[in-house]
């Protein structure tokens, strides 16, 4: 975090499917509240988690969820455990949920999670997807599509406003990074959406 001058973390100890190393992380400027993990379960390797963190710009809070979470069909997997298990249940107004998802969107599994009222911010952004993938970076030929995602609950009133994924030439990881900005507006409305 200090390379990028962010001096905030909270790592969760939930490793994913039990590989070595594959810990759950956010990083922040601005200090980090109500941090916790939360286990998801659903078919497929396991375990499976998010870790959850919130924070406050200018007074406001919002919750932030990072992922790891295997590939599924239907509604047996950790995307629909989520979306039906963990967000109901969320009291933040303003909820971001970002990761490695194994899906594509348009996927029954992120159906789920568009359905409970979390938003792709590839549709504010109008990105063609299709064509595209964060998936392997250091294989290309062996690309599986964008399957890495960044959510926000609609219900905030927010949109996407900038985002891409990032192309390197010497890649970091097997994952390309993406990355999103959200405006949220300062107050939501008695209809749920903000003003």
């Amino acid at each position: 975090g200090r390379v990028l001058s962010m001096g905030h973390s909270y790592v969760g100890k939930i490793s994913s499917a039990n590989h070595k190393d594959k810990y759950k992380t956010i990083l922040s400027r601005l200090p980090l509240e109500d941090t916790g993990e939360i286990p998801l379960k659903g078919v497929g390797w396991n375990p499976a988690s998010a870790v959850k963190a919130a924070i406050r710009k200018d007074g406001i809070p919002i919750t932030f969820y990072s992922l790891h979470i295997c590939g599924s069909k239907k509604d047996k997997g950790h995307a629909y455990y989520l979306a039906t298990e963990v967000l109901p249940k969320e009291k933040s107004e303003r909820v971001i949920v970002a990761g490695d998802f194994n899906n594509r969107i348009g996927d029954d599994s992120l159906n789920f999670l568009e359905g409970s009222g979390m938003r792709p911010t590839w549709k504010d952004l109008k990105i063609e997807l299709s064509w595209q993938f964060t998936y392997n970076a250091f294989a290309p030929e062996k690309q599986v599509g964008v399957i890495d995602h960044i959510f926000y609950n609609a219900s905030s009133g927010a949109k996407a406003t900038d985002g891409d994924i990032i192309e390197l030439k010497k890649p970091l990881s097997d994952h390309k990074p993406i990355w999103a900005e959200i405006a949220f507006p300062r107050e939501i409305g008695p209809d749920g959406l903000g003003n």
